[in-house]
């Protein structure tokens, strides 16, 4: 199997290399992005499209917004993907030059610290109208306030990810394009890796755990929340710790322990250095899935989804059919769809 001195380890003046399997990493990574690239697209496409032709009601946009910028954050990330495809099938070998290797590595970081940031939004939001719904109402859950809560995390997010421009990407070549950083700037790129571990991660899981406990204790207890919001809100826990739990937790354990055990002098190239290091190249994949799950959330943060998913399966179906038939169905068609909305009215009232 193939292997690759992809990390060095200084000690007593010197750097002692420790190769490691990169053939792994070459054929499962690929194999993840080209899996999200089309999940991504579709899912956060259909979700922006819903969101901006769904009702306008305030408590509606206000939700939507956060969801919005959530999707936003996946479609950038998304359209990068096809670089690290052709990057990692290459064998290693950067074509796009360094400065398309820091955008597309920082778009990254970008997705991920903004998905959490707004998940992290979104689980406040519910635990208000779940928890404190009188005193959220007209407030904390108004349209503007999700226009400035946005921003304040698109600006912190920013604030996060900014130093991690600084940090050289590539090799004297411009071949690579690594994904955190050089052997030789390790020292300082550690301890920042670990306080973005803390106040882009550890931080926001806390306030989430904390928020979503106080809603399953609320739900048990309280009999009069409205059956279809205690369903959302259920589904939505399930998959923000879905999302914590396999995404983002494995990725910060390994991404942390793997910078450690390059930082490391000469000696500290063990079996379990190479173990880390292939399983965060795992981790970094799952982490990506992230983008092709959050489009779940339009499903679970919306009334009326059952009824779009409806209508776009319709018209997807009457696109692929032929000419004539489109011309002798156009009538039938339009009376289901009439049928089906007084049906769905009906089952709303």
């Amino acid at each position: 199997m193939a292997a690759e001195a992809l990390s060095t380890w200084p000690g007593n003046g010197s750097r002692a290399p420790c190769p490691v399997d990169s053939a792994f990493a070459q054929r499962f990574l690929p194999a993840v992005y080209l899996t999200v690239i089309p999940l991504g697209l579709l899912g956060n496409g259909l979700g922006l499209w819903h969101l901006c032709t769904g009702p306008r009601d305030a408590a509606r946009q206000s939700l939507s917004l956060l969801v919005g910028n959530l999707g936003l954050a996946d479609l950038l990330y998304v359209s990068t993907l096809p670089f690290l495809v052709s990057y990692y099938l290459r064998g290693r070998v950067w074509l796009f030059g360094q400065a398309w290797c820091r955008l597309t590595r920082s778009l990254f970081h970008l997705n991920l610290y903004a998905s959490i940031g707004f998940l992290t939004c979104i689980s406040i939001h519910r635990y208000l109208g779940i928890v404190h719904p009188l005193r959220a109402r007209g407030r904390c859950q108004g349209a503007a306030a999700s226009v400035w809560l946005s921003v304040a995390v698109w600006a912190w997010v920013l604030a996060q990810i900014a130093p991690d421009l600084a940090f050289s990407k590539t090799n004297d070549a411009g071949t690579s394009c690594h994904d955190t950083t050089g052997h030789e700037r390790l020292g300082v790129y550690l301890p920042y890796t670990f306080a973005v571990t803390v106040t882009g991660f550890v931080v926001p899981f806390l306030i989430i755990i904390g928020c979503y406990c106080h809603v399953v204790v609320v739900l048990c207890k309280n009999d009069s929340v409205e059956l279809s919001l205690r369903r959302r809100s259920i589904g939505l826990v399930i998959l923000v710790m879905v999302l914590f739990s396999i995404c983002f937790l494995p990725y910060h354990v390994f991404r942390n322990l793997n910078l450690f055990f390059r930082w490391q002098p000469r000696g500290s190239c063990t079996q379990a250095s190479k173990d880390v290091y292939v399983s965060y190249q795992v981790t970094r994949g799952l982490a990506s899935l992230n983008s092709a799950l959050n489009p779940l959330l339009y499903v679970i943060t919306s009334k009326d989804w059952r009824s779009r998913v409806r209508s776009i399966r319709q018209s997807a179906r009457w696109c692929l059919r032929p000419p004539i038939q489109q011309k002798t169905s156009c009538q039938e068609t339009e009376e289901r769809n009439i049928s089906l909305c007084t049906g769905e009215a009906s089952n709303e009232l």
